[in-house]
């Protein structure tokens, strides 16, 4: 496979949100705002490079029987490197996005590219599958954050281009269904057409 086929392969043929509809849960939670989709998947694409990378480096020292508690000390070590720099440079994003970060350790996205990808190929190769599929991911959230503020709240990151109330739905959780359900479908008509 080529490198930069592992980069686009995240965009669009395995987007982990809109195709394999993977890491929902952030996904729905999060995205309020489109600052927070895409601090949130930033956040996740970090996470997942350098969990890539480290566990492609020492796959082949652990033992099958350890294999994915391993992996998670290696997700969760990063998880909490993220949560020390964000509480240093951005304290009002990690804030804003709480319990989320912590949960980046059971990720389902992460933990799956471990033992799908990383374990199997070398570190260069987990690294740029890691900015893809983490590329697709922070993607995913920024779109569906940018739908729901604009609808929710009549803005666009953070800055209010209307007076006017928003449609409160889209703030909450059933907001965050509808649009999803939306761009899945849009993303899928569009990549048929590919």
């Amino acid at each position: 496979m080529s490198k930069l086929n592992l980069i686009t392969k995240g965009l669009v043929k395995e987007n982990p949100t809109f195709v394999l509809l993977l890491g929902m849960c952030p996904t729905l939670a999060t995205t309020t705002s489109a600052i927070n989709g895409m601090s949130m998947g930033l956040a996740t694409m970090f996470v997942l490079i350098l969990s890539n990378m480290a566990i492609s480096a020492i796959a082949r020292f652990i033992p099958d029987k350890v294999r994915i508690p391993a992996y998670i000390v290696v997700i969760a070590t990063f998880v909490t490197l993220l949560q020390f720099l964000m509480q240093a440079f951005v304290p009002s994003i990690y804030e804003s996005l709480g319990l989320f970060i912590p949960l980046i350790v059971v990720n389902c996205i992460i933990l799956g590219r471990a033992e799908a990808f990383a374990n199997k190929n070398g570190v260069l190769d987990s690294a740029l599958d890691g900015i893809g599929i983490g590329l697709g991911f922070t993607i995913a959230l920024t779109l569906l954050g940018i739908i729901r503020e604009l609808l929710g709240n009549l803005s666009f990151f953070g800055w209010k281009f209307c007076q006017a109330d928003g449609i409160l739905a889209f703030v909450l959780a059933p907001g965050a269904f509808i649009a999803l359900a939306y761009l899945i479908v849009v993303f899928r008509k569009v990549a048929e057409k590919k």
